[in-house]
């Protein structure tokens, strides 16, 4: 990249503008945005992007106005550096012009920030319930302990009680408090090791001393009124439970980031039920209540055969000059260039050890790194003596295996690296954590993610997003809508090199995220949390797996999967659970909501007529009854409710049973429907579950919409119903096939194909553009051959739909419709002879999104 400068002798120069060349054209963004994370992403700026083609008179225009300014400039150089920082001169600082005072105004008590306030109203009104117990869920960095401290002072408690698990925060929390609630310090002391000022009426205990027998004896059980556990995710462990069942306070508040565990112990119950206040690590940064990060994730270090860093790389490896040296490289490439306040999360604490002698040895910037090792081994003195070196400008990196992952607090961190495989997304957001808190003179963190070939290299995006779902394409499209948007929550941002994407996105084709293992993991979590046995309205209005895939991906409906968690005894009979499976696995998606509101009302009256459908349309959208209800649209409502859609094999999945008839313009409920929802209060609750949270998703997936979204993903199976075909087709409807009735072609493209199909089947199709692909049709195939020509002549809707690979699975992107012109006949090469096919464009109606379009075109995935 070139730098360059302008003379001394122009005048000021405040134009913004970027100018990007390409083959076939020119494309310019100019407006008021400087090169900045700010001016890019979060800042009101008015810009202007414009195209033109290579000769076209405003791309001339550009290229003079770039060549002007190159003839008034000189490259960047050491020398011009060196005359610039002899010739500056500050600028004045207004408050001097104008004669005001240095004086620092002193900021009085601490007071609460916006969420700060909105808990704190929280908690007040659940101490004035008269409840006991309430938790707060709060990112690493969003002022917990602060928070804790407003809430006591605006308790006004006559003893508090705050135990945290680690000796090493106890000094902090206490400055904290002291600082908000403006107490002198003899009334703060500390309960730990041999320190027992338990007498104080603040008290500060470590969990470890607190919890022994013959200390917890020593104190009465309404000693405290108020009692604060910190990373109370812990407190299932023995020594939490103990102590919290010897103390009886007025109000018990806990404090976490993460209150979802593994081990089976309900933070939520501990604590009634109650969340005061909730906000995770997305919402916090969106809220600008943490410092943005920059996310870079990198390749590890590939040796001369081509082999890479993973999990079982011996620790010579680990510790190569050659690994030394990519690490130092990168470290210049993507991190900071001065003021480093680093931490380095190492896979070993030899790895730590040994890497941290290695690097030493090295320089970044022309800077010697300085760095130091801590392990678990180490005394807590030694650990605050080397902590303080990092924050005195000492160190430049601790490196480290865990134990920084939660609870030691270092403002002043602003670039993490990561060397090691990650184990979990909850680990990952915590070491993630240590460098979010805001710091003065602290604009961002910088991560730097060395991804090896890693078979958990899919949780990363996982935990980047915060994502749940159990869902693959909702990750893509996550990691899409990043990359295209440049940033995520807020103005932080995620960056992959293509090598360390492919990694990520080849290890989540690879592995399965709805094992039955992790359903009813989502499922206790989601159960904890309510205090009760989730439905699946539950699953769709909170942040968790979608009920699809909790109802379907590993059993046949939502009640049998209730039955195999372990969750339900009672077992439906053979006709419930035939309805729940269609219902579950054909409309709790909500792709159009027609059927789900017939069936609604079915439940109601029995009869409905097509003026009631078109009416209860009407009322459930606007949208809907623009669209109006055409003949073809109820004919295919009524072929999905009475099951003459579907295959023989998925009738028989169904049980034959259909759930409606449709005669002279009048749908009737199927009477094996009506009595079972008669007789059993259970299979009613179920039916009614499935049609609301079907009509839930449609409203939030699908803008009320009865039509395919562009961008949305679609099966074949959901096109021959969403183009209200007769039939599912989807059998026999590989790369495209077209419907008399209907008048539509849709066209299916896997982008990326598999080696092993037959060279028959090896069509180039490409995009020449966001918004024309080349398309092959099949082979053997001519301009007069028939379902070509009307294509070649418009008789068909062209609907096209594309998957990337076919790790993608059985779902395509939808891409709205197209047009198809300058057709023309060819060969493709198989084994025996060429054979014809037809080649032509088809003009996208609607372009391809850009971070789509790279999606589709750069590298496959692997399955």
């Amino acid at each position: 990249m070139e730098v360059r400068v302008l003379k001394d002798s122009v005048d000021a120069f405040h134009s913004k503008g970027y100018v990007f060349e390409h083959a076939d054209g020119t494309t310019a963004i100019i407006g008021s945005s400087n090169l900045t994370r700010n001016a890019l992403i979060s800042n009101t700026e008015w810009n202007v992007r414009f195209s033109a083609m290579p000769d076209g008179d405003i791309a001339l225009q550009v290229r003079d106005a770039v060549a002007r300014l190159e003839e008034r400039s000189k490259p960047l150089s050491a020398e011009w550096i060196e005359s610039y920082e002899e010739s500056w001169k500050p600028v004045p600082q207004r408050n001097k012009l104008l004669g005001e005072s240095d004086e620092v105004i002193p900021v009085g008590r601490i007071r609460p920030n916006a969420m700060q306030s909105e808990a704190l109203e929280k908690i007040k009104q659940i101490r004035e319930s008269n409840a006991r117990r309430a938790v707060v869920i709060s990112a690493t960095g969003t002022g917990k302990t602060i928070l804790a401290a407003l809430s006591v002072r605006e308790a006004k408690p006559t003893r508090m009680l705050f135990i945290v698990h680690r000796e090493q925060i106890l000094d902090k929390a206490i400055l904290e408090f002291q600082k908000v609630l403006e107490a002198p310090a003899e009334d703060f002391g500390k309960f730990v090791g041999s320190t027992r000022q338990q007498d104080r009426r603040y008290v500060f205990a470590s969990i470890q001393s607190l919890s022994r027998e013959e200390n917890l004896h020593d104190f009465d059980p309404a000693a405290f009124d108020f009692i604060v556990v910190d990373e109370v995710h812990r407190a299932g462990a023995e020594t939490y439970l103990r102590t919290l069942e010897h103390f009886q306070p007025a109000f018990l508040l806990g404090l976490t980031a993460t209150p979802e565990r593994t081990d089976g112990f309900n933070v939520f119950e501990l604590f009634d039920y109650n969340v005061a206040y909730e906000i995770r690590l997305q919402k916090a940064l969106e809220s600008k209540m943490l410092a943005p990060f920059s996310y870079y994730g990198v390749t590890d270090y590939i040796d001369d055969q081509g082999k890479t860093i993973e999990e079982t790389s011996s620790l010579s490896k680990l510790l190569s000059t050659e690994r030394v040296k990519h690490l130092r490289e990168m470290l210049t490439i993507y991190g900071r260039a001065d003021k480093v306040t680093g931490l380095m999360f190492c896979s070993s604490r030899k790895e730590a050890t040994e890497l941290s002698t290695l690097l030493n040895e090295e320089s970044v910037f022309g800077h010697r790194l300085r760095t130091k090792a801590l392990t678990g081994k180490d005394s807590p003195q030694t650990r605050n003596a080397v902590i303080k070196e990092l924050e005195d400008g000492e160190l430049d990196y601790v490196l480290t295996v865990d134990i920084f992952n939660e609870g030691i607090d270092i403002p002043a961190v602003n670039q993490v690296v990561m060397l090691r495989n990650t184990e979990s997304s909850i680990i990952f957001t915590q070491q993630l954590g240590r460098g979010l808190r805001k710091a003065d003179g602290k604009d961002h963190l910088r991560v730097i993610d060395f991804i090896g070939n890693y078979k958990n290299n899919f949780l990363v995006p996982i935990a980047l997003f915060g994502d749940s779902s159990l869902n693959k394409d909702v990750i893509r499209k996550r990691l899409r809508d990043a990359d295209e948007s440049g940033s995520i929550a807020g103005i932080s941002s995620i960056s992959f090199d293509k090598i360390s994407e492919q990694r990520v996105l080849e290890s989540l084709a690879q592995t399965s995220l709805d094992t039955l293992h992790q359903l009813k993991q989502s499922f206790s979590d989601l159960e904890f949390r309510l205090g009760r046995q989730p439905w699946r309205i539950d699953f769709a209005i909170q942040d968790t797996v979608q009920p699809t895939i909790i109802a379907t991906a590993k059993s046949a409906n939502y009640w049998d999967f209730l039955i195999r968690a372990k969750k339900e005894t009672q077992v439906p009979s053979t006709e419930q659970s035939a309805f729940l499976t269609f219902l579950d696995n054909e409309l709790l998606n909500g792709l159009r909501p027609h059927e789900l509101l017939l069936l609604r009302q079915l439940l109601e009256q029995d009869r409905v007529s097509v003026e009631d459908l078109r009416a209860l349309l009407k009322r459930y959208s606007p949208r809907q009854a623009e669209q109006g209800l055409d003949t073809l649209t109820l004919k295919s409502v009524s072929r999905i409710l009475d099951l003459s859609f579907f295959t023989q094999n998925e009738k028989a999945k169904y049980g034959n049973l259909p759930l409606a008839t449709f005669e002279k313009d009048i749908f009737t409920i199927s009477k094996k429907l009506r009595n079972n929802y008669d007789s059993s209060s259970l299979f009613a609750h179920h039916v009614r579950d499935s049609i609301e949270t079907g009509l839930c998703t449609n409203r939030e997936s699908y803008a009320f919409q009865g039509r395919m979204l562009p961008g949305k993903q679609y099966s074949r199976k959901d096109v021959c119903r969403m183009l209200n075909w007769e039939n599912n087709q989807y059998s026999t409807m590989y790369g495209y096939a077209a419907n008399e009735d209907t008048k539509t072609c849709p066209i299916f493209i896997t982008y990326h194909k598999a080696d092993d199909i037959s060279d028959s089947t090896k069509y180039e199709d490409k995009f020449d553009s966001p918004s024309v692909i080349s398309w092959f049709s099949k082979s053997n195939r001519r301009l007069d051959s028939k379902i070509e020509k009307r294509i070649v002549s418009g008789e068909y809707a062209l609907e096209v739909f594309v998957k990337k690979d076919d790790a993608e699975g059985n779902d395509f992107h939808y891409l709205g419709q197209a047009h198809s012109r300058d057709a023309v006949e060819t060969t493709i090469p198989t084994a025996k002879k060429p054979m014809p096919i037809v080649n032509m464009r088809l003009d996208l109606m609607q372009p391809v999104s850009p971070g789509l379009y790279e999606y589709f075109t750069r590298h496959p995935s692997t399955n």
